[in-house]
């Protein structure tokens, strides 16, 4: 499963932290969409499908969270909980993002812009999608 944790290079001194992330060199593909989630509600599980080709960085830029990450043949369980973390999720991944604090906030780096073609929403279609390969 082609899952990495990236732990970004911080600059800080006494007025705070600073995270600065570029594509090809921090993040592995050239960034077309950036989209966050926050306020998600106690108990609420968010994601629930895997993508046919896009690749994200999800980092968890307040609070924390958890996913739920499956390849079909295995599952792993990431904590997110550092703002200076990044988890890399290549595609065929079927993702579900679970355990929100109250204060999270998940942003995601993707490597293409919103495509509903390249969604898989059904978990049986995609033990099917992956199993084919």
């Amino acid at each position: 499963m082609q899952i990495v944790k990236y732990v970004f290079q911080q600059h800080g001194d006494e007025r705070g932290q600073l995270v600065a992330l570029e594509e090809h060199k921090d993040i592995p593909f050239e960034i077309k969409r950036v989209y966050y989630m926050y306020d998600t509600g106690k108990g609420v599980t968010r994601g629930q499908h895997a993508h046919k080709s896009l690749e994200q960085i999800l980092i968890c830029i307040h609070g924390s969270c958890k996913l739920m990450l499956d390849n079909g043949k295995e599952k792993k369980i990431v904590s997110l909980e550092k703002p200076y973390e990044g988890l890399y999720i290549s595609n065929n991944i079927w993702r579900e993002m679970y355990d929100f604090s109250s204060d999270a906030v998940l942003m995601v780096l993707a490597s293409d812009v919103y495509k509903e073609e390249d969604y898989i929403r059904n978990y049986d279609e995609f033990l099917k999608f992956v199993n084919m390969k």
